[in-house]
């Protein structure tokens, strides 16, 4: 566990490291200390330094929803992060590469709220219930830690590592079968990962429903407008300035990210 004075002193160089691209040591190397609480005051301290800069919560992410991941880890639940208004991104706008200390993607079919969700005790049935529409995403994440060398305490004082997000139109979730949605990432032409959203706690909507869960232990609603991103369906990768990603899911048609 650490002091008050320590979990400050984690958010200020995380954030440092954001805003100069350059990455730290792992916290886990500089508080050996460090719990999974900690992390998600941390965390917490990150986005209300950014909250208070102007930025606005616009929803939330999910990580590690996939049991490989998890086991890679060595945790048996996923972690949460928050998405700001600051951090949405466009299909239209190539994104530099260089804002970002080692950028990579991931395919997800994201949940945009049309009420607000339950806390304790949501169910997928709720998620459904509360779902306006589901959209065809892109996430961008970044690490602030040197190299990826991150631990579960790592990622969520990182905001799950988590930088900036696409998404296109969607569609009325009780129009598809949330748990066998096909999605293919391209680089340009070429296939480079596929997955299914089954991937994702067996249904996305189930990742929804556990964060519901989850943040309301710390007070934290899901609200109505909040777009909320389950987890990936497909393995992260590595962007290349030059290049054009395109998630594309059946159901729900494509959506793309080019850098510079």
């Amino acid at each position: 566990m650490l002091t008050a004075s320590e979990r400050q002193t984690a958010a200020d160089a995380l954030g440092a490291a954001e805003r100069d691209r350059r990455p730290i040591a792992p916290l886990t190397e500089l508080f050996p200390g460090i719990g999974t609480e900690d992390a998600y005051e941390i965390q917490l301290l990150g986005i209300g330094r950014r909250v208070a800069g102007g930025a606005a919560v616009h929803g939330h992410k999910v990580g590690l929803s996939s049991p490989v991941m998890q086991r890679m880890m060595g945790v048996d639940e996923p972690d949460y992060g928050h998405l700001l208004d600051d951090m949405r991104l466009s299909d239209d706008r190539p994104v530099p590469v260089d804002r970002y200390c080692a950028p990579r993607i991931e395919v997800e079919v994201g949940f945009v709220l049309g009420d607000d969700l339950p806390g304790e005790g949501c169910t997928t049935a709720d998620v459904l219930a509360a779902t306006e529409r589901v959209v065809p995403a892109i996430e961008l994440i970044d690490s602030r830690i040197a190299d990826w060398r991150i631990s579960i305490a790592d990622t969520v004082a990182d905001n799950a590592s988590s930088a900036g997000y696409v998404t296109g139109a969607g569609r009325d979730p009780r129009e598809l079968d949330l748990k066998a949605i096909d999605a293919v990432l391209r680089r340009g032409p070429e296939q480079i990962a596929a997955g299914r959203s089954d991937a994702v706690l067996g249904d996305p909507a189930a990742s929804v429903a556990w964060l519901a869960r989850t943040v309301a232990r710390f007070g934290v609603p899901l609200k109505k407008g909040h777009l909320v991103l389950p987890g990936s369906c497909t393995r992260a990768v590595d962007v290349e300035a030059g290049q054009t990603y395109t998630a594309d899911f059946t159901g729900l048609g494509p959506v793309s990210l080019s850098f510079i």
